[in-house]
């Protein structure tokens, strides 16, 4: 699927059926539901899944949290000047291409 296919299918309802846990998680967080994205997240124990739940913990403002999970994902911290929405999609691209 591509980014802008992903992109298209946030008008569902649902998410689209075999998106992985972590890209389910950022089809909720697109739609504005921190809660069933975190669910999703809380769900995947790869690596995409420890990425996408720190960024929500980033995103909830907890960032002591987040750095956990950013070190369980092997990633960095993002730089401060990263905005959520920049990351968000470096995310989803990196998942989607891979």
């Amino acid at each position: 699927m591509s980014f802008a296919e992903f992109q298209a299918t946030f008008a569902g309802q649902a998410p689209p059926p075999g998106l992985s846990p972590a890209l389910t998680a950022l089809w909720h967080d697109a739609r504005e539901d921190w809660k069933k994205a975190h669910q999703a997240a809380q769900n995947d124990a790869s690596p995409a899944g420890a990425w996408v739940h720190a960024y929500l913990h980033r995103k909830e403002g907890d960032l002591g949290n987040a750095g956990y999970w950013y070190a369980r994902a092997g990633r960095p911290k993002p730089a401060k000047d990263l905005t959520l929405e920049a990351e968000w999609t470096a995310i989803a691209r990196e998942l989607l291409a891979g």
